[in-house]
């Protein structure tokens, strides 16, 4: 009984001596990191060596140190059996051993590509706000600078508006994603910027559904639209005319529509459908995938009117 306790713990300790030794071999020269056809040989060759040393010892130590055992009761025979034991237990240790990297790595691998994805992703939206907010900034200055001389009061008016605009701009760093009732209140600064300078050539009305006010959406969207309106259908045309916007749930109390109509008639050039809409439309694509849409298009049943017409979900 003695004699095999003596056997199993010289084994033992001299075969987590050899794994250790060659995990940390494995480590230095980072072989977890090569490719499978590559690290495969490296592997087999390694294990073989190794299990070749580590009975090497336990013939010494059994034979030589301990005196268990003589040279001819441990014979060649024995010892390539015991050779061949230990090359199929490495063998095991091996697979095992990689195989927990390679997955740590992969699980590694998902989380960086999910990381650069969602760097990509913010990067995306600030490129796309920024394209959008410094067009709408310029606008407002343009309309200041028209008034500044003709009428002094009606440039601070105008200043007034372009104030609070410019503060919700800035406070747009920090959010992605504003309720309709704040995007609505820029809206009507927006409309009452554009109202000094065209007076009686734009008229406008909003209709919002109270239960809608809280619903969010990514911010200038609605801006953006009304600026379309007016920019590409209303001051074009000599006798201006009208932009209304209506919001309100679906049915299902699941999306929010919002309708923005406007005097005019939409016909881009393929391809070249505008660099406000086209961001816009991509930043809902960011931010809501398929469950979200953006459309332009000219109304079927009122002549001379271009509908805008957004479709958010609601409570994503």
């Amino acid at each position: 009984m003695r004699e095999i306790i003596i056997v199993e713990a010289t084994i033992v300790v001299t075969m987590l001596a050899s794994s250790h030794l060659l995990r940390l071999y494995i480590r230095r020269h980072q072989w977890v990191r090569l490719p499978v056809l590559q690290m495969l040989p490296r592997v087999l060759l390694a294990d073989a060596v190794v299990a070749f040393l580590s009975q090497v010892v336990i013939f010494m130590l059994l034979v030589y140190v301990i005196r268990l055992y003589t040279g001819e009761n441990y014979g060649l025979k024995q010892f390539g059996g015991y050779v061949l034991n230990t090359y199929f237990v490495l063998l095991l240790w091996s697979a095992f051993y990689f195989s927990l990297h390679y997955l740590d790595n992969y699980k590694q691998a998902e989380i960086d590509k999910w990381k650069l994805s969602a760097a990509v992703r913010e990067a995306e939206m600030r490129t796309l706000k920024a394209q959008i907010n410094p067009h709408f900034m310029f606008n407002g200055l343009n309309n200041i600078r028209a008034l500044v001389t003709e009428d002094p009061a009606r440039a601070r008016d105008m200043i007034t508006h372009l104030s609070d605009l410019l503060r919700y701009s800035i406070q747009l760093n920090s959010a992605e994603q504003v309720p309709l009732a704040r995007e609505l209140e820029i809206v009507r600064h927006y409309l009452e910027l554009e109202a000094v300078q065209l007076e009686e050539r734009l008229t406008y009305a909003i209709d919002a559904d109270p239960a809608a006010l809280d619903v969010l959406l990514p911010p200038m969207t609605l801006q953006l639209l009304v600026e379309n309106g007016i920019k590409h259908g209303i001051a074009p045309h000599p006798d201006g005319g009208r932009i209304s916007l209506h919001a309100r749930l679906a049915p299902a109390g699941d999306q929010l529509l919002v309708t923005v109509t406007n005097t005019g008639h939409y016909a881009p050039t393929a391809g070249y459908e505008g660099v406000g809409l086209r961001n816009a439309q991509e930043r809902l694509h960011l931010l809501f995938g398929p469950q979200a849409g953006l459309t332009v298009n000219n109304s079927p049943t009122h002549p001379a009117t271009v509908v805008a017409e957004l479709r958010l979900p609601v409570g994503t």
